[in-house]
């Protein structure tokens, strides 16, 4: 069993996904955890990194970092450096195995390219929505459910307070296929 550490979930869906794998898991937001059946540390990440994991799997908040919002990049600098600095704490954090994952956008211009871009339909999800994932000694996902579809569902998700929320959610697939993965590489 690994101590695994899921920073920036609040649903528990990626969290879910290892310890059904075996794992000991801790996951980390800002935000309560929506499944309150998981240990949930709700406060700054950077004030856990350090106590001995094995695995960090983290999803910072794309708000500043994410392509999709680059019209307002040039009103909000001190946000988007703010939050490329807590990317890059994540990257450096002191665990031997690292995920992160974002959206397209800063990341690759700023700190580095991505390993891998994935896919919803690659895992069992019929949507659209290039994920990048920078991955530090973990081998790239390899696709576990193809199936058909091709919509942009997040992207045509209707305003509301919860979007953010919703288009945030990492799909149960890709979340499994985490666990499957990284969980028997680490």
């Amino acid at each position: 069993m690994k101590r695994i550490l899921i920073a920036c979930e609040f649903s528990g869906v990626v969290s879910r996904a290892f310890q059904e794998a075996g794992h000991e898991v801790m996951s980390c937001d800002l935000l309560p955890s929506e499944d309150s059946s998981l240990p949930h540390y709700e406060g700054d990440v950077r004030d856990i990194l350090e106590t001995g994991y094995d695995l960090l799997c983290a999803f910072p908040p794309c708000t500043y970092l994410c392509s999709s919002g680059a019209r307002w990049h040039s009103t909000r600098r001190k946000e988007q450096a703010e939050a490329i600095a807590f990317v890059q704490t994540l990257l450096d954090a002191p665990i031997a195995c690292i995920a992160l994952e974002n959206p397209i956008g800063v990341i690759s211009t700023r700190i580095r390219k991505p390993d891998q871009i994935i896919q919803p339909w690659q895992y069992g999800h019929g949507e659209v929505k290039s994920t990048c994932l920078w991955l530090k000694n973990l081998p790239l996902l390899t696709p576990s459910n193809i199936v058909d579809g091709r919509e942009p569902k997040v992207h045509r998700m209707s305003p509301g307070p919860t979007r953010w929320k919703e288009r945030s959610r990492t799909y149960a697939g890709i979340a499994q296929a985490m666990a499957d993965q990284w969980g028997g590489a680490i």
